[in-house]
């Protein structure tokens, strides 16, 4: 039987359906909207460098301009409708998939407890249970309000104190949640006293089957189409074999399909997808044409390999690359117009200027940067200056690069 192919177009307006970036960016941004998106989405990964504004920001606002911070605060911390949890890094999840994170917790108090033994500092599992009456009779707590005495070193991930390191181990395998930030500090209280009891409690095995269904299937429908390696990587939850072994068991169903996708290159690459994927309406929709700003962490640019195939973008963020090594800069910022990335933007908020700085932009090669389109980037900077705490946008001399 022949399989269907999917052409570079169709491949991208699909897999920016699923990302939420074909339609206008508009509509409300806060409360069972902000949700909405959010489970869309499946999670937002979280990240602390501000240079315009916060990575899980910039994802929300780029689909939604009339977001505003405050508003993913409320949700998460007022009205406990997201948690904090790891997915391939630390992110904010819809509190309706906390029991699907109970397989993450449990294989993290294995996995973290033998990883961190080893290369953490010593003394950490000796913390556990000071740790924990701290915050039973403190409340919540911030990693600098524990391990009184202890030495510490630069604060890093690679060095942190053993009650920092019990803090982060007793979060990750379930015995405290993180309950809010302050500043960008994680806050942690006893599970017990924020979540549902039934929704902590081990896992059968019966029950463990189930979500790694639940796994695959979700990231399937965020993806369009998808390898087993991009599945079992979407919430990086599930192992390979364990996506394999699902996709193996929903082809002999009939419910998933072999397919081709076509490259940027003009390659052919073999995904998985659903059967009707063909008749899906988002193939024959044209994504908006509004040029967006998108956060390097966006979900439609974390997977570095699947952009390069799918739009010809090659992209790593340089923030730990030396300045002087640096093709475009610390923080670069890639550019979304219809279903193209079009050029990456070096700009950052000036907040003792009162301006978000454009110091350079490349576009994307055989892309023209006429008066349209520098147009329409002036535009999305007068929509981000609000976003970027800022009220004026300027450039420095030159700031058009060649291609």
């Amino acid at each position: 039987m022949n399989r269907a192919v999917l052409d570079n177009r169709q491949a991208r307006r699909l897999f920016l359906d699923r990302h939420g970036l074909s339609e206008n960016p508009a509509g409300p941004a806060s409360g069972t909207a902000l949700l909405s998106l959010i489970e869309h989405l499946g999670f937002v990964q979280l990240d602390s460098i501000d240079t315009l504004a916060r990575a899980h920001d910039l994802i929300l606002f780029s689909r939604r301009p009339r977001y505003r911070p405050k508003a993913l605060k409320r949700l998460y911390e007022r009205d406990r409708a997201l948690f904090e949890h790891w997915t391939h890094d630390a992110a904010v999840i819809p509190m309706a998939f906390y029991r699907q994170w109970q397989l993450r917790r449990e294989r993290d108090a294995a996995r973290l407890r033998e990883k961190w033994s080893q290369w953490r500092r010593e003394g950490f599992e000796a913390q556990f249970q000071p740790v924990l009456d701290q915050i039973r009779a403190c409340g919540p707590l911030c990693s600098a309000d524990v391990g009184q005495g202890e030495k510490r070193g630069s604060g890093g991930w690679w060095d942190w104190h053993p009650s920092k390191t019990a803090l982060e181990y007793l979060w990750r395998s379930g015995a405290l949640c993180v309950v809010g930030r302050d500043g960008f500090r994680k806050k942690y209280d006893l599970t017990e006293r924020v979540i549902e009891r039934g929704l902590c409690t081990p896992l059968e095995p019966e029950e463990t089957t189930q979500i790694i269904h639940w796994c695959c299937e979700e990231a399937l429908a965020r993806l369009g189409f998808a390898t087993p390696a991009e599945i079992a990587a979407f919430w990086d939850h599930v192992t390979l074999p364990e996506a394999k072994a699902w996709c193996a068991s929903e082809l002999a169903r009939g419910a998933l399909a072999p397919v081709e996708i076509t490259c940027a290159d003009g390659g052919r690459r073999e995904v998985f997808a659903r059967p009707d994927i063909m008749a899906d309406p988002a193939l024959d929709v044209p994504p908006t044409r509004r040029l967006r700003v998108l956060s390097p962490f966006d979900p439609a640019l974390r997977d570095r390999k699947r952009a390069g195939r799918l739009f010809g973008f090659d992209y790593r963020i340089e923030i730990f690359v030396p300045e002087a090594k640096r093709q475009y800069g610390y923080y670069v910022f890639p550019i979304l117009e219809g279903d193209r990335l079009v050029g990456r933007v070096d700009m950052k908020a000036r907040r003792d200027r009162d301006m978000l700085w454009v110091r350079a932009l490349w576009p994307e090669p055989g892309v023209r940067w006429g008066k349209g389109r520098i147009a329409a980037f002036e535009a999305e900077l007068a929509r981000l200056v609000r976003l970027a705490r800022v009220t004026r946008y300027g450039f420095e001399d030159h700031w058009l690069r060649d291609a």
